[in-house]
């Protein structure tokens, strides 16, 4: 087998620091004249994945989550998370130095407000959206002190050995998988938006979507870390590192856009400004450090939606045909490895990495291999309760008998997938066969739903904890996220939650994951991708939509209660079973094409 090349198990922060780093912020503090600092996990782009240069939190804190901000005052700290990161933070934070706060708790805002006391917080103005800085500037003012913007990140000024600015090297997306050339989609840009003069583009996938281009410069995601200014009419500019780019990559790029360096884009937005142009920002990733210099030299900012989003968003014939392939590749890759656990994972043989390591090497062997799309979430018994759990070598335990959950996903060239499989090691309990089949009844829910043209993400989301909430139970994430196209596994605007307010439209790509979890005992996730496509209902007056089914592994059987499927459940189940055969069994090898037979058999 393969050793693993994109999936680590070291401990990436060390909460045994945090005491003297902490302090050290303090420090600083005094010598700027601040009563505390803020410290996001964002980086200039709000994205999901940062570069190691950009790992604020994680360094200060230990935490090392995808989501989460430290508020660090002179006597006292506090790191906000979700529902996601509840469990994982207690341990992973050294509580003694930093109290962990659930938003659902406590917003940090309120914090602010209870805790500074006419201090004057700073913060960094290339890490907060307008919005963000409001929210902020907002809670200092009514704890009668001030929200400062600092010139330097301060976590940046005590950060020993911080690692250089990433420097991947740029390529160039294929047409026949981007589906549309780059000229194409910049006049379609230029087009979308009529009160502003210009779009500055801050979010580095809409980079790359726009200019058919991606990058290396985060884990598991092909991003080019840059921002874009679109001009209603004229040439655009990309804001990239030259370093990035080889001679064919700057060859084809500067046919379409003038190529600047990013430091430039202040100087740029500033000329803009004192010729009062109207400039469009996005405003879920712009820092309002670009906001206010463009306004500060006279223009006007427009905060808004980025067009691209949405048009991102609706993937092409060519991106969903690309993206249906990969999930065939994917799919044997997955069937291999579920057909190696069930004839390898004795109780206690095997390691939450050992199965890890197993899958990356499986889906490499199915070829088209460029990453995964993040770490995989290989997790048993209590582990499988931490809905974002961490695998590391301290963290690793057994397979042993119980549940065993496996979340994971890949990146090829013509497509991104996510998906999770629950498996039973040994016999499982009355409860997980109950807990199993009502996640498994949502996910179904999901799947087989009808809605008319308009309807959002939110308004279906209860369909998936319907079965739950029967019996007094829920789940505190999503339902499901939107999927790029060889670009990041959590793409918005479109999802299926509680505040998913887009409407779902043809071509979005969505995960459809209901779960559920008992800390400290066993965690159950079902998820499968689905793409939006129109459905015609005979008699009915209105456009309707439904959900075609692109991920192809099988359900582990033993985890289903029949008593609790109703006959329309039963058929879907072996249905999907039925199509995952057909479409699996050609592309696995000759024992598992056999275990798989047995395994997606009729109910």
């Amino acid at each position: 087998m393969f050793e693993p090349r994109f999936q680590t198990f070291d401990e990436t922060s060390d909460r045994r620091e945090s005491a003297s780093r902490v302090a050290a912020l303090r420090a600083e503090l005094a010598r700027q004249g601040l009563d505390g600092f803020v410290v996001p996990r964002a980086d200039r782009h709000q994205g999901e994945y940062v570069p190691p240069s950009e790992e604020r939190l994680a360094w200060l804190t230990g935490f090392p989550g995808s989501a989460g901000m430290a508020i660090v005052l002179k006597d006292k700290a506090a790191i906000f998370v979700d529902g996601r990161y509840a469990l994982a933070v207690v341990d992973q934070v050294d509580t003694s130095v930093v109290t962990p706060v659930g938003i659902a708790d406590e917003k940090p805002e309120a914090w602010i407000r209870r805790n500074l006391a006419g201090g004057r917080l700073g913060y960094d103005p290339w890490l907060a959206t307008p919005a963000q800085a409001r929210e902020l500037r907002r809670a200092a003012e009514a704890a009668g002190g001030t929200l400062v913007p600092v010139g330097t990140n301060l976590v940046d000024l005590v950060w020993v050995d911080r690692p250089p600015a990433p420097r991947g090297k740029v390529s160039l997306h294929p047409r026949k998988l981007a589906g549309e050339t780059a000229e194409k989609k910049l006049a379609r840009v230029a087009d979308a938006f009529d009160a502003a003069d210009a779009l500055v583009v801050s979010d580095p996938h809409a980079v790359a979507w726009l200019f058919n281009i991606r990058g290396a410069d985060v884990s598991h995601t092909p991003l080019p870390l840059s921002f874009a200014l679109v001009p209603k009419q004229g040439r655009p500019t990309l804001f990239i590192a030259r370093e990035k780019i080889g001679e064919r990559e700057h060859a084809a790029l500067s046919k379409l856009a003038t190529l600047a360096e990013v430091d430039t884009l202040e100087i740029v937005l500033a000329a803009l400004g004192k010729i009062g142009k109207r400039v469009l920002f996005d405003a879920a990733t712009v820092p309002v450090r670009l906001t206010e210099g463009l306004e500060a030299a006279g223009g006007k900012a427009i905060v808004g939606t980025d067009p691209i989003a949405l048009m991102k968003a609706r993937k092409n014939t060519a991106e969903l045909s690309g993206t249906r392939e990969a999930h065939l590749r994917d799919g044997a890759a997955v069937t291999e490895f579920l057909h190696w656990l069930a004839t390898t994972a004795k109780p206690g043989k095997l390691t939450e990495i050992d199965a890890a390591r197993a899958l990356e090497d499986f889906r490499r062997s199915a070829g088209g291999l460029k990453d995964i799309s993040f770490p995989s979430i290989s997790a048993a018994g209590p582990n499988a309760a931490i809905p974002h759990y961490k695998l590391t070598a301290t963290s690793n335990r057994p397979i042993e008998r119980g549940i065993y959950l496996i979340d994971s996903g890949a990146q090829y060239e013509d497509g991104t997938t996510d998906i999770t499989r629950t498996v039973a090691i040994g016999r499982p309990t009355a409860e997980m066969r109950d807990r199993f089949t009502r996640v498994l009844k949502g996910h179904i829910a999901i799947a087989t739903a009808v809605f008319p043209k308009g309807t959002t993400g939110a308004q279906i989301d209860a369909f998936a904890r319907a079965p739950l909430w029967a019996a007094g139970l829920d789940f505190d994430h999503g339902t499901g996220h939107g999927v790029g196209a060889y670009l990041s596994v959590h793409e918005g605007p479109q999802r299926i939650a509680k505040i998913g307010t887009t409407p779902l439209e043809p071509g979005m790509i969505l995960s459809n994951e209901p779960g559920y979890y008992k800390a400290g005992a066993y965690g159950i996730r079902i998820e499968n991708l689905i793409v939006v496509e129109p459905r015609e209902i005979k008699g009915g007056d209105r456009a309707m939509m439904g959900f075609e089914t692109i991920t192809f592994a099988p359900l582990d059987r033993t985890l289903i209660d029949l008593k609790l499927l109703t006959t329309a459940e039963r058929a879907w189940i072996d249905a999907y079973h039925a199509e995952v055969r057909k479409k699996i069994s050609p592309r696995v090898s000759a024992a598992t094409r056999k275990w798989l037979a047995d395994a997606t058999r009729k109910l």
